[in-house]
């Protein structure tokens, strides 16, 4: 059976002197990128320094303020709909998350069910019902298998609740929701949080595996790996009041973001 990722060419990053300012102050500028289809990308830097408002930008789920970025050529922030339409969010706290009263099947029916609506041709919707589930139910199961999701290993296969999940799992799981729209940038925030070292290096190994099939990866994290192809290091640029770049930017995605 052919990967999710069989059809997907990732989408080249480039960006030059980017920022983003909130109500508050910068949440980063400055930054500058240049990625090539299928890289594994390392936002690094500590919390609060705009890593996950870079990582929101760059899908262009929050419109940045200064300097220039290119996603599979789509120029931010002019054509901030279609950097949507090609990219999609993993785990991000406060923007694509888990819902904990889901089990694991319903967050994957979901999923399914939101993807035909959103992207179903007139020719697909003629398909006969049973057609149409065995199409889902395949891709489900190739975003699983690409993600390392193995459902026979959880205490209720795929009726685990999410609040049963080991964290890893759970982000296994984010990817795989992800992965099921075939996307040409897959966007993950906290990578490395809560991890252990055997753990961590599971997800790396994970999102490795991703760029390397072909999508292109953007994750943030508290230490770059090794494994990254290139890593961009956020720091504070002084938020006012007290404020961490992140807060200071917060009000920013409420008016101009979409999950």
């Amino acid at each position: 059976m052919e990967s999710p990722h069989s059809e997907v060419t990732g989408a080249a990053i480039r960006a030059e002197g980017f920022g983003l300012k909130g109500p508050r102050g910068w949440a980063f500028r400055g930054v500058g990128i240049d990625a090539a289809p299928g890289s594994l990308v390392a936002v690094a830097g500590p919390s609060g320094s705009g890593r996950t408002c870079l990582l929101l930008a760059l899908t262009g789920r929050m419109k940045p303020a200064e300097g220039w970025a290119q996603v599979a050529g789509h120029q931010l922030p002019r054509k901030m709909a279609a950097v949507r339409r090609i990219s999609a969010l993993g785990h991000v706290p406060g923007v694509s998350e888990l819902d904990p009263a889901f089990t694991v099947a319903e967050h994957l029916r979901e999923r399914v069910m939101l993807q035909r609506r959103y992207d179903g041709s007139v020719r697909a919707l003629l398909r006969s019902p049973a057609r149409r589930r065995a199409e889902s139910r395949a891709r489900i199961d190739e975003a699983l298998a690409a993600a390392g999701l193995d459902l026979a290993s959880l205490p209720k296969r795929d009726h685990t609740s999410v609040r049963d999940l080991e964290r890893l799992e759970a982000l296994r799981l984010t990817v795989a929701l992800a992965l099921i729209q075939r996307p040409r940038l897959l966007a993950v925030d906290d990578t490395d949080l809560k991890l252990s070292d055997a753990e961590r290096a599971a997800a790396w190994a994970l999102l490795r595996s991703v760029a390397d099939a072909g999508t292109t990866v953007l994750a943030v994290c508290s230490e770059a790996p090794a494994e990254a192809d290139i890593t961009v290091v956020t720091t504070e640029v002084g938020a006012k009041d007290g404020a961490t770049n992140e807060e200071g930017a917060a009000d920013a995605f409420a008016t101009t973001g979409s999950a």
